[in-house]
Parts: structure tokens; sequence; C-alpha cells
């Protein structure tokens, strides 16, 4: 089974580490991790991973700064093809 887990704001990234620990111990369960990369600067995503020990994200959207709805359906957009 694959589980598709996408994050990007801060409650997400604190939300997320213990659902991957878990995932990571069964075997049967392929799990991808996408960043929306809304956070612009590396230097605010990158600490919630380390800081939380989140493994690096299989896939970054680079979606970056905007209003909500644009934000939104960019996500979208760049989730597609994921």
């Amino acid at each position: 089974m694959k589980i598709l887990s996408v994050v990007g704001a801060r409650p997400n990234f604190v939300k997320i580490g213990p659902l991957l620990q878990e995932m990571g111990e069964r075997p049967q369960i392929e799990r991808v991790l996408v960043h929306t990369g809304q956070h612009y600067d590396p230097r605010m995503s990158d600490g919630f991973f380390e800081a939380l020990a989140i493994p690096a994200p299989d896939v970054n959207l680079g979606v970056g700064s905007g209003s909500h709805a644009w934000q939104t359906a960019e996500v979208m957009k760049r989730l597609e093809p994921v």
C-alpha cells in the first residue's frame, strides 16, 4: 500500500513525524512525503525537518509565497503528476 502525505505548514510538520515513524515500521506501507514548498526560505522548513527528525521529502513542489488561493491552486497543479 502506498500512502502519500503532503506537508507545508508548521502544524503539518509537527503531526507528520510520528505518522512517518509508524509507517516506516510497517513493511507493507510505501510512504511518500511531499513538501509543498510554501516556505520559500529553506531555513524555515529545513529547521522543521531537522528538529522533528522528519526524513527529507521525496518531492518538493516548490510553491513559494503567494495568496492562499494562489498557493492552493499551485499545490493542486503541481501535485497532479505525483
